[in-house]
């Protein structure tokens, strides 16, 4: 299984993340409240998967991933999304993601976007 780092500002959203991924046999090696902390994070645990909101303070989810893209070309990233957000997760795409979730969580969902992220 892998070994995840969840970066979202909402405190609920990781909580609820981190129980979905545990149950599904993952490992949340840590978590980060914005995509600035995410990025450092990244770089020190070097995690298999990233699960990442979009709209954060700070520095928000299409910047970090733009980053820890160039950091590591191979990193994958699932983005996270909220309805409405269409340009945001073209961008993503154009930014190398390598699949999406939208909140509300679904445990299928989430379930599938990692195994998918880790073919």
């Amino acid at each position: 299984m892998a070994k995840i780092l969840i970066v979202d500002d909402s405190r609920t959203s990781r909580k609820i993340l981190r129980n979905i991924l545990q149950e599904c046999g993952h490992e949340v090696i840590d978590e980060a409240e914005n995509g600035e902390i995410g990025y450092t994070k990244y770089q020190e645990l070097k995690p298999d998967i990233v699960t990442m909101d979009i709209t954060m303070p700070k520095m928000d989810g299409i910047e970090c991933l733009k980053l820890i893209r160039s950091y590591d070309s191979n990193a994958k990233v699932v983005m996270i999304t909220a309805a409405g957000q269409k340009d945001k997760m073209i961008e993503a795409v154009k930014s190398g993601v390598a699949e999406f979730l939208t909140k509300p969580f679904e445990k299928d969902e989430i379930a599938h976007a990692i195994e998918n992220a880790l073919k």
